[in-house]
């Protein structure tokens, strides 16, 4: 594949994927209000559109014409750049997560990630997540707002705190699968071999942590109403309001495209291969697989924020601290005691 080729399918898959990413990230604000709606019972939007389903739409419509306050006491461009730094950390991460082995199209070997090339994918991941908490921070200091400012406070601490844990579950599957590459992890959770069921307490951890990282009920506590009014975004309104809006909904695909990448097989069926059914009939299977496992991961986050209280932030950072970095420093210990015995290379 030539080096103009290459630009041209990488190009188009950015721009597909962006597409369906922001197509995505509306439709699961509508999804987040039915499900609240059904486990309430309530109705839920069903004004816009049939069964409501233009709703999205019309919110972004009335972002968009909201007048752009900019508080006096500001600092102006920090203000601006907040949110701009969480939607490029939002939207550059999805690059190395594959949806799907090889395919082939026009003569063309297409892998369905931008960039399957990079060697250190998983770590790719880590760096550009551990840049969110610099939007939270810099949001909630910039906006001349004490409110705000502890917004941003808690979540450089709850962020921080989380990601050391979330980081030693990776190490677990990085040492099971010898390489950092999001294919080679998938393609080594053939069969029933999916990390989740190799390592339950890492996957507990790494779901634990995610929720925490994403800042989604029961941790919360950045945004906090009863205390902080709505924390680090407090002074936000119309389209900048709007990009963290997006940006957490779209933290929220993407951990749970980890967590299916990770522990979940990615797009593995168990034995698939063993069928000896054609490419063309499995690969689509694949991806649907990658897709529904997406999708349940979703709902069980939804589910989560109508179901369980927010936690106190005592309560928050005793649990990272004495709860999931322990565990976490037990299921690499786990892991290691795994591959002694068996001889997993």
């Amino acid at each position: 594949m030539d080096m103009f080729t290459l630009f041209a399918v990488k190009l188009i898959q950015v721009l597909i994927i962006a597409q369906v990413m922001l197509l995505t990230v509306s439709y699961l604000v509508y999804f987040e209000r039915k499900i609240s709606a059904w486990a309430q019972s309530r109705v839920g939007p069903n004004r816009v559109g049939p069964a409501g389903l233009l709703q999205p739409f019309a919110d972004v419509l009335k972002l968009l014409l909201k007048e752009d306050i900019m508080p006096e006491k500001a600092n102006k461009l920090v203000h601006i750049i907040a949110p701009i730094i969480a939607l490029f950390v939002a939207f550059t991460t999805y690059a190395v997560i594959p949806i799907g082995p090889d395919i082939t199209l026009f003569g063309l070997n297409i892998p369905l990630s931008v960039a399957p090339e990079i060697d250190m994918g998983i770590l790719y991941v880590l760096a550009l997540t551990s840049i969110g908490v610099y939007a939270i921070t810099f949001s909630g200091w910039s906006s001349g707002s004490k409110y705000s400012l502890l917004g941003g406070i808690r979540s450089s601490a709850q962020m921080i705190s989380y990601e050391i844990s979330m980081g030693f579950a990776i190490a677990g599957v990085l040492l099971m699968a010898g390489s950092t590459l999001p294919t080679k992890i998938v393609e080594l959770q053939s069969g029933w071999m999916w990390n989740a069921i190799v390592q339950p307490i890492g996957f507990i951890v790494f779901v634990v942590s995610a929720f925490a990282e994403t800042n989604r009920l029961p941790f919360d506590l950045p945004e906090a109403e009863p205390e902080l009014v709505g924390g680090f975004h407090t002074e936000y309104s119309s389209m900048k309001f709007a990009g963290f809006f997006l940006a957490e909904y779209a933290n929220m695909i993407i951990a749970s495209a980890l967590i299916v990448t990770l522990y979940l097989g990615g797009w593995q069926i168990p034995y698939i291969e063993t069928l000896g059914w054609a490419p063309e009939i499995v690969i689509p299977l694949q991806i649907g697989a990658f897709a529904f496992k997406l999708g349940a991961l979703l709902f069980f986050f939804i589910w989560v924020r109508w179901s369980l209280p927010r936690f106190r932030y005592d309560q928050l950072m005793d649990l990272g601290w004495k709860v999931m970095f322990p565990l976490s420093l037990i299921n690499i210990v786990w892991v290691a005691a795994i591959i002694m015995i068996f001889g997993i290379k």
